[in-house]
């Protein structure tokens, strides 16, 4: 059975060697790293399950850490932080932290969080399902696209996109809805972003085929349903 990897991102030497004891007696397979930089480069290399992350960090901060993972990734992700600030708490769950740990904790509420992250997220892989639109398939469980049983490369952007369109394959969805959902409330720009993202998806997945699955509705938003109106 694959055992369960645990990045811990903290600059703090005598933290670091203490949660790795206390992981490893739980069985997990634990690394770590003292800084953003390294932190954030290991997790792009991939292999981990959770994040402990701490706030305060030398050479990038757990804030724009946290942000950039949300950008490519979304490994369950637990801050760790000396402020006990709601504004601190607030603005690491808008960026997409699952849990939030004050310092000084308890080993016993640490442990319980990490394993109720790690609960939450097999539950999730359990629902994970096949969508398929036409010949288009999007498979959650292994993080595929397909379409006319071609495999396509799409960035994690562009897989959000599509993944929040199949879901709500034949309903108009507004540049709004979809700026919401895909971005994120704390997304400073505007609605043109969707417009870019749809023309990328577009060159992925329709533009080599004579069915085209991505609709525009002038005036309004998007849509994907096929030419058999497939809903």
């Amino acid at each position: 059975m694959k055992e369960t990897r645990i990045l811990i991102i903290e600059d703090d030497p005598k933290i670091v060697r203490f949660l790795e004891l206390e992981l490893q007696h739980e069985g997990y397979e634990v690394e770590s790293a003292y800084n953003g930089r390294t932190g954030l480069e290991m997790i792009m290399s991939g292999g981990y399950d959770l994040v402990l992350l701490d706030v305060m960090l030398p050479e990038i901060s757990g804030f724009e850490v946290l942000r950039r993972i949300r950008q490519d990734k979304d490994i369950p992700v637990i801050m760790l932080t000396a402020k006990d600030d709601v504004t601190d708490k607030v603005k690491g769950l808008d960026l997409g932290a699952d849990d939030y740990v004050t310092k000084p904790f308890a080993i016993e509420e640490l442990l319980a969080r990490v394993r109720g992250a790690l609960r939450k997220k097999e539950i999730i892989s359990q629902n994970l399902t096949v969508y398929r639109v036409a010949d288009l398939e999007l498979d959650s469980a292994n993080h595929t696209v397909t379409r006319a049983s071609s495999t396509r490369d799409l960035t994690k952007k562009e897989y959000d996109l599509l993944k929040f369109l199949i879901e709500n394959k034949g309903i108009i969805l507004t540049r709004e809805q979809i700026l919401q959902h895909v971005w994120g409330f704390d997304f400073f720009g505007n609605t043109n972003v969707v417009d870019v993202y749809i023309r990328y998806l577009r060159a992925k997945i329709d533009d080599e085929f004579d069915e085209k699955l991505i609709q525009t509705v002038r005036g309004v938003g998007y849509s994907i349903r096929s030419c058999a109106h497939e809903i």
